[in-house]
């Protein structure tokens, strides 16, 4: 019989300590407080502003794990669409499974988009999450979409929070519509395929 390895108390407490201020901002952030102050964010998780800055040496160190999280949570929300149903099928379920996973990463995609452009860590994350759609539809649509990388380039643009952005904020969409439209879109794609 083998003893399972002792963990040390500091090290559990401190890996508690950090998810809890990661917790926070992403709470705070789905609260719609797309710029949480660091203030803010070790009052709702409980720690002191020393505490929140000896496991976090900046406000990108923190949205970087922040963008971790997010991501870990979408991996573990995304279901393979069986790639030998027939196309109609694998359209309608692809498309449900985006709207679902775009509406769950939504806050996190609307405050990472504020800093973005200033963080290498937020933009290496977005660009994973590119990778993911694009695995995903080349595992979903491998006879549709082949070698064809002008395919794949224009069903990953669409199935990207920016376009979902777009028809949930800016043309404010309701989920169903925003579904429809993308259904619509990448139905079209294929068809030319």
């Amino acid at each position: 019989m083998t003893t399972p390895p002792r963990v040390d108390g500091r090290t559990a407490r401190s890996e508690r300590t950090r998810n809890a201020i990661v917790d926070a901002h992403l709470s705070l952030i789905s609260e719609g407080d797309l710029r949480p102050t660091a203030d803010r964010i070790a009052k709702l998780a409980g720690v002191s502003l020393r505490a929140l800055w000896s496991h976090f040496a900046d406000m990108e160190a923190l949205m970087t794990a922040s963008g971790q999280r997010v991501l870990e949570q979408r991996d573990a929300s995304y279901q393979p669409v069986p790639a030998d149903l027939p196309l109609g099928e694998r359209i309608a379920a692809y498309c449900e499974q985006r709207a679902r996973l775009l509406e769950e990463i939504g806050p996190a995609a609307r405050a990472s988009a504020l800093k973005e452009p200033f963080s290498a860590g937020l933009l290496h994350y977005r660009r994973l999450h590119v990778a993911r759609v694009r695995d995903e539809l080349t595992t979903t649509f491998p006879s549709e979409i082949g070698q064809d990388e002008e395919l794949l380039n224009a069903l990953t643009s669409l199935s990207q929070w920016p376009t979902w952005a777009t028809w949930r904020d800016v043309m404010e969409m309701p989920v169903e519509d925003a579904q429809a439209a993308l259904h619509r879109s990448v139905k079209a794609l294929l068809a030319t395929a």
